[in-house]
Formats: structure tokens, C-alpha cells, sequence
């Protein structure tokens, strides 16, 4: 989750939500944090084209901090209030759910690919029998000799 997003659940300012984060730099390696380059920001964000005027609050000014879920669990460690707290046990769920959504994704591609392999079994068993009975067929297609006279 992007930083801006975390901070408004958190109902802090990114600024202030950012100084503790680097406050506490130690605790949040790259499998915690990273932050988006200026590309990955513009692409991300759409900030602003190049000729329009300056607006507050729509242009990147700071590249933001992107978290994975366990720095969004070590932002309570980091952010002591009672709203942190809450936020991180709501999202902390969230990921636990979609864990459940995505492995039983995976299960139903197993079963999916099992099926599959059946079903090529199967294609060739049938193929086996066409071609035995085409055998049969071209048994009996000779060439019949003609009756009768002839030119």
C-alpha cells in the first residue's frame, strides 16, 4: 500500500506518517518498504503533464513509500495511537482473506491442470479407437472390380 493511502486510514498526515517511518528506518528492510522511483511514481500516480500549471496537493514533490504487509504491521509499532491500532488489525484482515482468495485460486488451477491431463489421457484412448476402426474401414474400401465391358 502506498503511503498516502496508509496515512489517511491512519488519519495522519503523509508528512508526519513518513517522518516516523525514517525514524525508525531500521525496521522496515525492503521486504517492509521501498520507495517508487520518479517513473513508477509519474505511471502510478499521474501526476501532472508537462505544460500544465502547478496545483497544491497534485504534484510529487516527496516519491512515495510503498509497504508490503509486514511493514504495514510494523507501522503500529511505530505509530502509537489507538486509530493505529484498529487500522492495522482491519488490514492485517483484509490480508489474511485475500491469502484465503488466492490459495484457493491455486487449488482450483491444480484441479483445473489435473483435469486437463485426464481429458489429453482420454483424447488419446479415443484416438486409439478411430484409428483401429479407420483400419477396419480401409479393410473393406479394396477397389471392387469392375463388371462388364469396357472402353
Amino acid at each position: 500500500m502506498l503511503d498516502m493511502h496508509l496515512a489517511n486510514l491512519y488519519q495522519v498526515p503523509t508528512k508526519r506518517l513518513k517522518e516516523q517511518v525514517k525514524r525508525n528506518v531500521e525496521r522496515f528492510p525492503l521486504d517492509f518498504m521501498f520507495q517508487l522511483t520518479k517513473e513508477e511514481a509519474k505511471i502510478l500516480l499521474c501526476s501532472r503533464s508537462q505544460f500544465a500549471t502547478l496545483k497544491r496537493g497534485h504534484n510529487i514533490k516527496y516519491l512515495p513509500f510503498v509497504f508490503t504487509e509486514q511493514g504495514i504491521a510494523m507501522l503500529s509499532s511505530v505509530l502509537k495511537s489507538k486509530r493505529a491500532i484498529q487500522v492495522n488489525i482491519v488490514i492485517m484482515r483484509a490480508f489474511v482473506q485475500l491469502n484465503r482468495i488466492l490459495t484457493s485460486h491455486i487449488e482450483v488451477s491444480k484441479k483445473l491442470k489435473k483435469l486437463e491431463e485426464r481429458t489429453f489421457e482420454n483424447k488419446k484412448n479415443i484416438q486409439s479407437v478411430f484409428e483401429a476402426i479407420r483400419k477396419l474401414i480401409a479393410i473393406d474400401e479394396k477397389p471392387e472390380k469392375k463388371i462388364g465391358f469396357m472402353r
